[in-house]
């Protein structure tokens, strides 16, 4: 069954930086693209960044683009994201899941890894 385990969120003040990690089983990840997503109370969901299967590819949301860095590691079915120069607008869960452009498992979030940017 598909299982996905983030972890490195925190509490950081603004300009700070995290790094979160997504350890993933139950599917080949070497062979999917995967995305970050983020969910901030009252809000939808919002994709924030995806790294095709084929590294270097990625894409961002606008407004994370030159902050955030998407990477990954195959050996370790790990996916991370590098988040800097935080702002109290990155303020959400953050969860990821494979796809390039939608969720491909919806059914099977993880627990998600809270990150609060705030002085």
């Amino acid at each position: 069954q598909v299982q996905l385990v983030e972890s490195g969120g925190g509490l950081v003040q603004p300009g700070g930086s995290l790094r979160l990690s997504c350890v993933a089983s139950g599917f080949t990840f070497r062979s999917q693209s995967m995305s970050w997503w983020r969910q901030a109370p009252g809000k939808e969901r919002e994709w924030v960044a995806s790294v095709s299967d084929i590294i270097p590819n990625t894409r961002y949301l606008g407004s994370v683009r030159g902050r955030f860095t998407i990477s990954r590691d195959n050996a370790k079915n790990t996916l991370y994201l590098q988040m800097n120069s935080l702002k109290p607008e990155d303020t959400a869960l953050y969860y990821c899941n494979a796809g390039w452009s939608s969720p491909r498992y919806n059914d099977y979030w993880g627990q998600g890894t809270q990150v609060t940017v705030s002085s």
